[in-house]
C-alpha cells in the first residue's frame, strides 16, 4: 500500500469519526389489521360462520361434548364474547343415524323467509357416514322473547355407498331465486344440491352436481372441503379449503377460490384452472414460515355487511387458524375483503 493511499484512508477515517450522524428514517409501523385488534373469547373457534342481526355480529362454530355449536357475539367485530351453545345434546334422529358421534360440526347460517336457518354436520372423524341437519329460529338474540332453536331434522345423509361426504354445508339463494346447498369433504369433492325453498331440504332425488374436486390416485387422499359460495359482480365465487386441518401448528390448510357465471359451474381460478381439477386461485395462504404465528387458515365463511345510513357495504371473510403462540389453538380470524381492479377479491389479513 502506498503512502498516498494510506493518508487518504486515514483522512476518510477521520472524516467519518468527526462527521455528524446522518439521521435514519424512522421505521414505519405495521398497519393495524382487524385481526391484530381482535380480543375477547377467540379460542377455541373451528369452522366459523358469521351473521349480523341489528347491531350485533354473531359467529357460530363447531362444538363438541355438551357444547353443540359454539356462539360468540360482538358489537363491533373486534370485541368477542362467548355465549351459550345452540344445543347441549344431539337430536334423537342424529344419534340414530350416526352412531358414535358426539358433536355438531361446521355450521352455516342464513336468514330465509323470516327465520334463521342453521345447517350443521353430524359425523365421526374420517368417515363418510355423515348427516346434515337443520335448525331454525326467528332471531339470533338469546335475550329476545321469541328466541329459540327448533330442530327440523335430517337434510342430507351420506353412507359408505356414496362417493361424497355430507358435512360442511353452505346455503345460498341464486339470482333466479333458487335455493342451493353445497357440501363436502374429501372423497370425490364438493357437491351442490338444489333445495325446496319451503323446507330447506333437497328438492328431489336427483344426483347432486359436482363443483370441485382434487383428483388423486386410487385410494389416495383428495383434501378439498368447506365450500362457501358468494354472489358478487355477476359471478358466483366458490371458496374451498385444500390440504389438512386439525393438526395444530402442523396444519397445512389454505383456501382457494374460483368463479363461474353459473352457480353449477364450472368454477375457474384467475389463471383459468378448474376447481374440478384441483385448481383455483389462492385466497388465504398457509403460514408455513417458522416466524409466522398463525398456521393453516381455512374453513372460511363470508359476511356481506350492509352499511345503511349512508355507510358503504363491506365484505369480510371469517376463518380459523392455529396459533403457534398458544400451542396451536384454533383461533377466530376475520379479515376485510377488498375487490381489486381485476375483479378478484383480496383478504386484508
Amino acid at each position: 500500500m502506498t503512502r498516498q493511499i494510506m493518508f487518504t484512508l486515514a483522512g476518510l477515517a477521520l472524516f467519518a469519526t468527526n462527521a455528524p450522524a446522518i439521521a435514519q428514517p424512522a421505521a414505519v409501523p405495521a398497519k393495524a389489521t382487524l385481526n391484530s385488534r381482535l380480543t375477547g373469547d377467540l379460542v377455541p373457534t373451528h369452522d366459523p360462520v358469521i351473521a349480523r342481526e341489528g347491531d350485533t355480529y354473531h359467529v357460530f362454530s363447531t362444538g363438541h361434548g355438551k357444547r353443540l355449536i359454539e356462539t360468540r357475539t360482538s358489537p363491533d367485530l373486534i370485541h368477542w364474547t362467548a355465549g351459550d351453545p345452540i344445543f347441549t345434546a344431539l337430536p334423537a334422529w342424529a344419534r340414530e343415524a350416526i352412531p358414535g358421534s358426539d358433536g355438531m360440526w361446521a355450521p352455516d347460517i342464513a336468514h330465509v323467509n323470516g327465520r334463521y336457518r342453521l345447517y350443521y354436520s353430524v359425523s365421526t372423524f374420517g368417515s363418510n357416514r355423515s348427516a346434515i341437519g337443520l335448525a331454525t329460529s326467528p332471531t339470533l338474540d338469546p335475550k329476545a322473547k321469541n328466541y329459540g332453536w327448533r330442530d327440523e331434522g335430517l337434510v342430507v345423509m351420506s353412507t359408505k355407498d356414496d362417493d361424497y361426504n355430507a358435512i360442511d354445508p353452505n346455503f345460498i339463494i341464486d339470482r333466479e331465486g333458487r335455493h342451493w346447498l353445497s357440501l363436502g369433504s374429501f372423497w370425490t369433492g364438493i357437491k351442490l344440491f338444489e333445495l325446496d325453498p319451503k323446507t330447506g331440504k333437497p328438492k328431489d332425488a336427483k344426483a347432486p352436481v359436482s363443483i370441485a374436486r382434487r383428483p388423486a390416485p386410487a385410494g389416495g387422499p383428495a383434501p378439498v372441503e368447506a365450500p362457501f359460495i358468494i354472489d358478487h359482480g355477476g359471478y358466483y365465487w366458490l371458496m374451498v379449503s385444500y390440504d389438512y386441518c386439525c393438526k395444530g401448528v402442523n396444519s397445512t390448510y389454505y383456501t382457494v377460490m374460483g368463479r363461474s357465471k353459473d352457480i353449477t359451474g364450472p368454477y375457474l381460478g384467475k389463471d383459468g384452472s378448474p376447481l374440478m381439477e384441483g385448481g383455483g386461485t389462492i385466497f388465504l395462504r398457509a403460514d408455513l414460515q417458522e416466524q409466522q404465528r398463525f398456521r393453516g387458515p381455512g374453513h372460511a365463511g363470508w359476511l356481506h355487511d350492509k352499511g345503511g345510513n349512508g355507510q358503504e357495504d363491506k365484505d369480510y371473510v371469517v376463518y380459523h387458524a392455529y396459533d403457534k403462540q398458544a400451542n396451536g389453538a384454533p383461533t377466530l380470524r376475520i379479515a376485510p375483503v377488498r375487490w381489486g381492479a381485476d375483479g378478484w377479491p383480496q383478504a386484508e389479513y
